[in-house]
């Protein structure tokens, strides 16, 4: 009986002892976590049912050169409810209330957001959206609605603003406006993203289950910083003159894709770029920025460095007489010829150019450079076509030019088929750059997108001219160059854009595309080579001729073979429609331009626009329905302010019909 005490005893002490322990243990536990460690853990919780969240900062806006918007950050805003932390007796008296609000705000009916509201707070919801995306306006008005004037303690009220970016003239030029977001880095936007992008700031958001979070303040934590501002040197009335006319003559030959660009001849500044690519359904829209980009065999645009390069060493004159024979000749075993089977026979260099003759500028830089080609090569480095520009906007094409001194690319006719465009890529900025400069009396200056970055209307930094050549050719040179490229448009390839009433010079271009190795629809092999159905056409020159203002290039890819694709008959006409606008647009005095127009449209427009200016110069005519570039050079003509607001045909005047006109007087133009 003893030992089976003890026993027991024994037992008991045991467990007292495992007890005390396991008390003692307890004891520092919680000592441990409440003193020593306790902040860790606090910060642990914390961390589990709150955290920050990122407001990202307003994105600097991009404005045209004359204070147009082109691109802005613009607030937005989704509205949730948590109905549980609303007071029941408050829910109940006002929930009618508020549901007619909503009902007059968002669309449905009364009874639907009544329901709705009590709905969510018999299931506890605490995350009700009720909206999404409204603008800041908006906001401010439901912040007033019963129930949500309370705020987000007492009223539920969980506003979750968020940035969107915005485009107010729409599609237009919205290439090179460009991005900077999940898509990466394109256009202004992409190559200013550092200074436009600006601090992002916090908000802390407190989770109420089922992975959702609402904010716990209605003040930010950090504040955001917005970015800076870029002005461009985009005119958005030379940009919408550009962009319709490149968009019409696409639609016309339903072309694959094409380019247009503007530039100002002294400063480079690039005035308008158009962009437009074309879908499955046959409408287009800024898909890539082909004038920046697109890197391709030009034809014969080339051929004014060719003239050039051949007119600065003297080895030709515009007089020099060259046989083109029957516009047809062989270079090892490769048919050149010209686009008249006929030939032109003997006739000046001028007139080579003048007429596009293949045969012709081939055998003027064989006779004088095929002994010598590096001479030829060292005049394109000097022209700016065998490197990069060097443009801010990311993408830039690579230009593809020859060399003897790499054997792996130079072939026995290499020399000759760069003579006309061929065997060589550039791209259409770097042509432009090369035409520009003949503009420009041999100065060649770089394409300028940016003219400020500002801050609060501060200037932070300004963009100046910057010239890439001081002397491209000699005076002598560009004076013949200017010249056969006035009468190219005169009597040569482009004379059907000649106009009596203003001047224009250029070069036209037609190239056939090379197509690589593939299987066609009908499942036969096609060999590699140059294509007989796809063509580039082009044409670049500048205006007017006198005192050249603006300089500028068309390109489209794949016209409707059908319908037409050489660059005389493709590109030539918009190079002539942007000329045209801009002398209407901004004229040096008073007057119409009379002219013979192919389009009817164009013709219709015009014929409105010379009634209006010859009816009545004292009282205000009715601008309805008319092209906004024409309603404003009619206004300007009567020394009045425009004010522009949207796109497109006048669909409002803030002036009537009839109202006597003073000078100095503002008058704003609504567009559709």
């Amino acid at each position: 009986m003893e030992n089976y005490k003890k026993s027991i005893l024994k037992k008991f002490y045991l467990v007292a002892s495992f007890m005390t322990l396991l008390l003692f243990s307890i004891v520092f536990r919680v000592v441990n976590i409440q003193y020593f460690q306790g902040e860790k853990y606090r910060q642990i919780s914390k961390d589990l049912t709150q955290k920050p969240f990122t407001i990202y900062a307003n994105k600097g806006n991009v404005y045209a050169s004359d204070g147009n918007l082109l691109a802005t950050s613009m607030s937005k805003y989704d509205i949730r409810m948590d109905v549980m932390s609303v007071d029941p007796k408050i829910f109940s008296r006002d929930v009618k209330a508020l549901s007619k609000e909503l009902s007059k705000f968002l669309g449905k009916s009364t009874q639907y957001y009544e329901n709705k509201l009590r709905k969510a707070r018999k299931f506890k919801n605490r995350y009700l959206l009720i909206t999404k995306n409204i603008g800041y306006n908006d906001y401010v008005k439901m912040k007033q609605f019963p129930i949500f004037r309370l705020g987000v303690y007492k009223g539920g009220f969980i506003a979750e603003q968020k940035t969107v970016r915005a485009h107010p003239i729409g599609k237009i030029a919205e290439r090179t406006i460009g991005y900077h977001d999940q898509r990466g880095d394109a256009g202004i936007e992409g190559a200013y993203a550092d200074e436009m992008t600006g601090v992002d700031g916090s908000r802390l958001k407190q989770k109420i289950g089922k992975g959702q979070w609402k904010p716990i303040n209605n003040v930010n934590e950090q504040e955001p910083i917005d970015g800076f501002d870029v002005i461009t040197t985009i005119d958005v009335n030379i940009q919408d003159i550009t962009h319709h006319a490149l968009l019409r003559q696409l639609e016309y030959f339903e072309a694959d894709h094409g380019c247009a660009v503007v530039m100002d001849t002294e400063t480079g500044e690039v005035k308008a770029i158009s962009n437009l690519g074309r879908t499955k359904e046959g409408k287009y829209y800024e898909k890539r920025n082909y004038a920046v980009w697109e890197s391709h065999e030009p034809g014969s645009t080339f051929k004014l460095a060719s003239l050039m390069a051949a007119l600065e060493d003297k080895v030709i004159d515009t007089a020099t007489v060259v046989d083109t024979e029957k516009g047809r000749i062989y270079i090892h075993g490769r048919k050149v010829e010209d686009s008249d089977r006929n030939g032109y026979g003997k006739i000046s260099a001028a007139r080579v150019f003048e007429v596009s003759s293949n045969v012709g500028i081939v055998k003027i830089i064989r006779k004088h450079y095929d002994h010598q080609p590096e001479k030829f090569i060292e005049h394109l480095e000097n022209f700016g076509m065998t490197q990069k520009i060097g443009l801010p906007i990311k993408g830039e094409g690579k230009p593809i030019v020859p060399s003897p001194k790499n054997r792996k690319t130079w072939y026995g006719t290499s020399l000759e088929w760069m003579a006309w465009g061929y065997g060589v890529s550039v791209t259409p900025m770097q042509t432009l750059m090369l035409f520009n400069a003949v503009a420009n009396d041999g100065v060649m200056v770089k394409p300028r997108f940016i003219k400020e970055i500002r801050k609060d209307n501060i200037v932070k930094k300004r963009f100046y001219k910057e010239v890439v050549n001081s002397r491209v050719t000699s005076e002598e040179t560009i004076k013949k160059l200017k010249k056969v490229m006035e009468n190219t448009v005169i009597r040569g390839t482009a004379d059907n854009i000649y106009s009596p009433n203003f001047s224009m010079a250029g070069k036209t271009g037609t190239a056939k595309k090379y197509v690589s190795r593939h299987v066609n629809e009908k499942g036969d092999t096609i060999p590699a080579g140059y294509s007989n159905k796809r063509y580039v056409a082009s044409f670049a020159g500048f205006f007017p001729v006198e005192k050249p203002k603006y300089s500028c290039i068309v390109v489209i890819h794949d016209p409707n073979k059908k319908k037409g694709y050489y660059g005389a008959t493709v590109a030539a006409p918009v190079f002539k429609e942007i000329a045209q606008k801009i002398y209407t647009s901004t004229p040096v005095e008073r007057e119409f331009v009379t002219e013979k127009f192919n389009s009817e449209v164009i013709a219709e427009n015009y014929k409105v626009y010379e009634n209006t200016i010859t009816s009545d110069d004292n009282k205000m005519p009715n601008l309805k329905g008319m092209p906004a570039m024409d309603a404003i050079s009619l206004l300007e003509n009567f020394g009045v302010k425009v004010k522009v607001r949207g796109v497109g045909k006048v669909k409002k005047q803030s002036i009537r019909r009839g109202t006597p006109i003073k000078k100095g007087m503002t008058i704003i133009l609504s567009l559709s």
